[in-house]
């Protein structure tokens, strides 16, 4: 049995889009997001107190891109993963882990914006780099779907994979901080796999880290 250890709206919201793609049997944890994932006990699943922490037949695994890696190769390695010898393999494993990138920037806005509750624990000078590097991986991501080859309806040519999924994931987190208004490749894309019930599955159901739509820029001017 695949037990996933969750919180909504956090990275372990890419695994548990995965899981519902993979069309496998798993069971969801779920965790608030707070002190309680410093426990001992969760620690010796996740030794940073992060989510996800996957557990799949007694072993235990943590970091999302290993967790991608792994599950696309065991059950799904030329439908949501690429095999070594598909010529779409580097590409995969690159936007797989420019996820993290993203993923980075957004996870420094949410703490400036959300977990720093205090006007004056808050930097605005760090809030404008972060949301001008969320703005930078957008560009990235603009200039790959942007690419003029045929069916680029996804990132990789060869079609919808994890990596659409990984990506995916961040950029959903990262709109709760920079719009999609000036990258209309990335905004359709956006739309496109955001229509799939695996994506709508993986949706927070109750609780969550924000309780905002958007988080404008500080202080708004």
């Amino acid at each position: 049995m695949i037990v996933l250890h969750h919180c909504p709206q956090t990275r372990s919201m890419r695994t548990l889009w995965l899981l519902q793609e993979l069309d496998i049997e798993f069971q969801v944890h779920l965790h608030a997001f707070d002190r309680s994932l410093r426990d001992p006990q969760y620690l010796s699943l996740s030794p940073a107190g992060r989510v996800p922490a996957l557990e799949i037949e007694g072993e235990r695994m943590f970091e999302t891109g290993a967790i991608t890696q792994y599950l696309c190769e065991r059950f799904s390695p030329d439908r949501m993963g690429r095999s070594a010898g598909s010529p779409d393999r580097m590409a995969w494993l690159v936007w797989v882990h420019f996820a993290e990138t993203l993923s980075q920037h957004t996870a420094a806005l949410t703490q400036q914006h959300v977990a720093l509750r205090e006007d004056a624990m808050r930097s605005p000078i760090v809030m404008k780099l972060e949301a001008a590097r969320v703005g930078k991986c957008y560009d990235a991501i603009e200039a790959r779907l942007s690419t003029p080859v045929e069916n680029r309806d996804y990132l990789l040519t060869s079609g919808y994979s994890a990596a659409d999924i990984s990506v995916g994931q961040a950029v959903y987190m990262s709109r709760f901080f920079v719009t999609l208004d000036q990258h209309p490749a990335l905004a359709e894309w956006y739309a496109r796999i955001t229509e799939r019930e695996s994506f709508v599955k993986s949706l927070p159901t109750e609780g969550g880290i924000y309780d905002k739509d958007f988080y404008p820029p500080w202080p708004v001017e």
